[in-house]
Formats: C-alpha cells, sequence, structure tokens
C-alpha cells in the first residue's frame, strides 16, 4: 500500500524529528502524543489553526467531518501547511473515504467500522484508525490484518482499565483512545504500552477558535506535546 504513512497493519517506531520526515516513515500513532480533534466552522481558520497546532508541536491533525466546512478545511490545511500531517475524522461511508481522500487527508479516522468501510479505507491506500469499543470488535480487526485502531469512545467505554486488561491476550493492538480524555486524564493513557497517541480537542477551545486566539491555541498544544513525557513509562 502507497501511502504518506505506513498502514494501519504495519506500525513502525522510528522517531518523528519532523512531520515532513515522520511522514514518509512513522505511523500516525508515533507523530505526537495527542492528535487535535478539531471542528471546523469556517474554512477560512483552517489554515491559521493548523500553523497554531504544528508551531505548538502537534503535527498530526484529525478534522472530523461534522461541519459544511470539513472538506475545505482539509483540503486548505493539505495545500498551504505542509508541515502537517491532516486527517479525517468521523469517517462512515465509502464516499467520504474517496471525497476526503480527494480534498488531501493523509489519514482516516472513524468512530467504528463495517467491512465495507474498513474495505473502502484499506483500497484509499491511506493509514486508517477504524474505532473499536470491544474485544470482539479489536479480535476482528486483528483477523482482517489491522492492528492500528481508535478506541471511542474511551472514557465510556471503560478508560484505562480496559485497555489495561486487552494488553495482555492482544498485546498486537494499539490505540489511540479518544472520547473524554483531557489533560488530566490522558498521562494514564499514555503510560500504557498498547497506547500510541490519545485524541482529544481540549488544546482548540471553541471561544479560542471563535475569537481565532491562535497564540492561546498553540500553547496549549505545546502543554499537550509534552504529555508523553508526563506519562512516563510510554514509548
Amino acid at each position: 500500500m502507497t501511502s504518506p504513512l505506513p498502514s494501519s497493519s504495519a506500525a513502525s517506531t522510528a522517531p518523528a524529528a519532523s512531520a515532513a520526515s515522520a511522514a514518509s516513515a512513522v505511523s500516525v500513532l508515533d507523530l505526537a502524543p495527542v492528535v487535535p480533534v478539531v471542528v471546523v466552522g469556517d474554512a477560512a481558520d483552517a489554515v491559521p489553526l493548523a500553523r497554531a497546532l504544528v508551531a505548538g508541536g502537534l503535527p498530526a491533525i484529525e478534522v472530523t467531518l461534522r461541519t459544511p466546512a470539513a472538506l475545505d478545511a482539509i483540503r486548505e490545511i493539505s495545500g498551504s501547511v505542509p508541515e502537517a500531517v491532516v486527517g479525517a475524522g468521523t469517517v462512515i461511508t465509502p464516499d467520504q473515504v474517496t471525497a476526503c481522500g480527494e480534498a488531501g487527508a493523509r489519514f482516516l479516522v472513524s468512530p467504528g467500522w463495517t467491512d465495507a468501510l474498513l474495505t473502502a479505507m484499506r483500497a484509499s491506500g491511506l493509514p486508517f484508525l477504524p474505532g473499536v469499543s470491544t474485544t470482539s470488535e479489536v479480535v476482528a480487526l486483528l483477523e482482517r490484518g489491522v492492528r492500528e485502531m481508535k478506541f471511542f469512545p474511551a472514557q465510556a467505554a471503560g478508560g484505562t482499565a480496559y485497555l489495561r486488561s486487552l494488553a495482555g491476550p492482544l498485546p498486537q493492538a494499539r490505540f489511540c483512545p479518544t472520547g473524554g480524555i483531557g489533560p488530566d486524564n490522558a498521562p494514564e493513557y499514555l503510560s500504557l504500552p498498547n497506547v500510541g497517541c490519545v485524541g482529544g480537542s481540549w488544546m482548540v477551545p471553541a471561544d479560542a477558535v471563535a475569537a481565532r486566539d491562535w497564540p492561546r491555541v498553540e500553547a496549549l498544544a505545546r502543554t499537550a506535546s509534552l504529555l508523553r513525557a508526563a506519562g512516563g513509562t510510554c514509548r
């Protein structure tokens, strides 16, 4: 599979010196401890928002398909912020997979998965993180050769205790937990051996985006970028 990142079934542990160089050799799970989950209401905000996040040390950015501006935002970031590794989130249909690829998304994230969606994501050639919340879903994806997944909704589905329980019998699975994660509990998630990164939106608060307070976003991103060190045992 040709892609700017390895497929979700072939993770790498090479260090991420920069978004551009890391993107050719490193899984999206290893680019930064936190993947900002971004809802863009106005595509004009996409580029300055992405630049603030990258400047703060968070190059992997998930733009969710929750607004009409989402695809345009992905297109703008892809074309104007080469240091960013922009992905699409809340991908739930094969048609969205195609549209996201055409807009310039470099990875795909779904809240859940079906065989049809999985087939489309694999066929896109882009790295993807299909969503899971049960052991059976994890085993089903491993059976299909997928080892990297989104754990969603993380807190509601059992949180760190659940993921810790999965690490023993299913050590080959790696996760990006998302849902109910913030700066207070992110270090605990990042300390788990089967967690590569977490997803969250606390570094892009709605009031800061509405005010176009990009220095505040950058400062929050910089603090988030240091959470792996706070987690201690996370590789």
